[in-house]
């Protein structure tokens, strides 16, 4: 299939050129490109199938850059893209050195806000519109937040400080929610063309100026108009934070789409609209499975089936996954809680076998911890699946909630790391460094997935909140027995040398290892190589131990340098009186690229080869 209108577009005023009859023939090519384009590559596929129509519009009707559109997490952000100079980069999306799979500041004017986590878009977007009010400047600003990132509280909190002001601003609701379609139809888009149109909002300032003269007639009027409102649209909601509430409308229909937003932008005052839309719509395996594609890799464009390097050993994931139902069969306490990433932390598992002991929280982490300590407080032991760069969103409940009380909640950190292609807004370095000042915390890392089973168990041992971190993708194939408990804050000893040593963090060990054995082999230097397992509470006799006066000291993690165990390290080696050659391999003061893991590993210096070159360097 070509692509005959779509290669004409280089930017939005090209698209403004197209007749608006040819605007669902463009739709159909973006569908087709975004289909071809991603599947040797992967990315997010589904949530951009489901907004194309929506995209086409919004630059179809709006002056991007000038007018400011403002996409919620942004992975949906993919027609975006293509339709504002970037489609000939498609193909390098999330690769190393290409596109970024989310919007990004630095790579387009049409980005006027980056984003990677959700619930983000309304408050960016309030704030721009509320600096150009203030400047005295007559732009649109516009945000696109979905249903499932309207689960945040921060969403809210935004909407209820846009709502009590009058700025301009255009909030559209993206509800890709399946049930809510069969409300879809003539009806309703009729009713929102309506209630968006001038004559309406004419007629009702009318009424309510001629009502403000009788007592009592203005509020029954307008307690007689909210139940009506109510009756045909679920937005009495927003109507009473303070926005005039316009849809349900077909999202995909550019008949009611164009209109809608036409008579949008002659509106004052924050307009909330509401767009009914189908996740992967026209990729049949994305309609009927829209969380499994939400985001995932390569896949045949024809069949849909994901294409699978065969013998790869289980993912952290999936370990982590099996092991917390093994856990669970035994002890009933155990509970799981996911902040809508049933399927990205492995507990769609967990779901299927233990149902009534796993809560979804939606996007909301900040909830999800603090019902974490209300569960451990109550004698459960709950365990909270998250990705380390979403754990960041629930500091103070972490600090407040959990580590003050001392109460025995789990967090198992997903993405622990370098996260590859999602990049700088995904990667998980920080935890390190923002977990281990925390009193009462435990925090352990795996050199494996069998270490990653026994790990599982030793928290539950702790009465306490314990982190466990490891990393995205595939572990090594060790074979796997019944998970044990380790002994809390013992480091294990894996080689033993003469000339110097090296203490490895979890992901780094199996990297460093096979770094020490290659030097030993090319330099004849013998190293010794220690497992931390336990970032908290650090094993300093160990690490005494081994330390020879003059002989050289490296530490490697996979995360932040500034923060990092390696600082704790340095600061016992020298307060015991060593006096050395030192080395921190770790990541630096800066946002790594995205790319693949291996890729951003090798180029932070974090693999086997980076740290041969750091021994030799001694």
């Amino acid at each position: 299939m070509g692509y005959p209108l779509l290669q004409r577009i280089h930017d939005p005023a090209d698209l403004k050129r197209l007749p608006e009859a040819q605007l669902p023939e463009l739709a159909r090519e973006m569908r087709h490109y975004l289909i071809q384009t991603l599947a040797p590559i992967g990315g997010h596929l589904g949530a951009g199938l489901g907004v194309v129509e929506l995209t086409i519009a919004l630059h179809y009707l709006f002056d991007s850059p000038r007018d400011k559109i403002v996409w919620d997490v942004g992975h949906q952000a993919y027609p975006h893209k293509m339709l504002t100079g970037r489609l000939s980069r498609m193909p390098t999306i999330r690769q190393y050195g290409g596109l970024s799979g989310f919007t990004n500041r630095d790579e387009s004017p049409h980005d006027p806000f980056g984003a990677g986590h959700a619930s983000t878009s309304i408050s960016a977007a309030y704030g721009m519109a509320f600096a150009r009010d203030l400047l005295a400047q007559h732009h649109h600003v516009v945000a696109v937040i979905g249903d499932g990132a309207l689960t945040g509280g921060m969403a809210f909190e935004a909407l209820n400080h846009a709502g009590a002001n009058n700025n301009r601003l255009l909030v559209i609701l993206n509800d890709n929610e399946m049930s809510i379609a069969p409300n879809v139809g003539a009806i309703s888009s009729y009713l929102a063309r309506i209630i968006s149109g001038k004559q309406y909002i004419n007629a009702k300032d009318v009424a309510r100026r001629l009502l403000e003269k009788l007592p009592g007639a203005l509020d029954a009027a307008k307690r007689l108009e909210e139940h009506v409102k109510g009756m045909i649209v679920p937005g009495t909601l927003f109507e009473e934070m303070g926005f005039r509430y316009i849809g349900p409308i077909d999202g995909h229909d550019f008949d009611h789409l164009l209109p809608t937003l036409k008579n949008c932008k002659e509106l004052d005052g924050p307009i909330l609209l509401h767009v009914l839309t189908r996740k992967g719509l026209g990729f049949s395996p994305a309609e009927e499975d829209p969380e499994t594609w939400h985001g995932l890799g390569p896949y045949d464009p024809a069949t849909g089936t994901p294409i699978k390097t065969s013998g790869k050993a289980p993912s952290y994931t999936e370990v982590f996954a099996q092991t917390l139902c093994e856990l669970a069969t035994e002890d009933r306490r155990i509970t799981a809680i996911t902040a809508a990433m049933p399927g990205g932390t492995g507990l769609s598992l967990f779901r299927r076998q233990h149902p009534e002991r796993c809560i979804d929280v939606g996007i909301a982490e900040q909830h999800a911890v603090t019902f974490a300590g209300g569960l451990a407080a109550a004698g459960l032991r709950p365990v909270v699946a998250i990705y380390s760069t979403f754990l960041q969103r629930a500091y103070d409940q972490i600090i407040h909630d959990i580590c003050i009380q001392r109460l025995p909640v789990v967090f198992c950190l997903d993405r622990a790391g370098v996260v590859g292609a999602d990049g700088a807004t995904h990667t998980g370095m920080f935890d390190i460094a923002y977990l281990r000042c925390l009193p009462h915390m435990t925090i352990m890392a795996p050199k494996d997935e069998q270490e990653l089973r026994d790990m599982l168990a030793t928290a539950f041992t702790i009465n306490g909140p314990v982190a466990i971190r490891y990393p995205r993708g595939h572990g090594y194939g060790v074979p796997q027995r019944t998970p044990k408990a380790l002994p809390v804050g013992k480091a294990e000893l894996l080689t033993r040398g003469n000339d110097g040593l090296v203490i490895a963090i979890g992901s780094r060990v199996r990297d460093a290892l096979q770094a020490v054995e290659a030097f030993r082999k090319q330099e004849g230097k013998s190293f010794s190589l220690l497992n931390l397992r336990f970032i908290k509470p650090l094993d300093e006799r160990a690490i005494l131990a081994l330390l020879c006066p003059g002989k050289p000291l490296m530490v490697v993690e996979e995360g932040a340098r500034i923060g990092g165990v390696g600082e704790q390290i340095l600061s016992v080696a020298v307060s015991s009186g060593w006096h050395g050659p030192w080395r921190h391999m770790a990541m630096p003061d800066a946002f790594p690229p995205h790319g693949s893991q291996a890729e951003v590993l090798h180029a932070l210096g974090l693999d086997k080869e980076g740290i041969v070159q750091a021994l030799r360097a001694f």
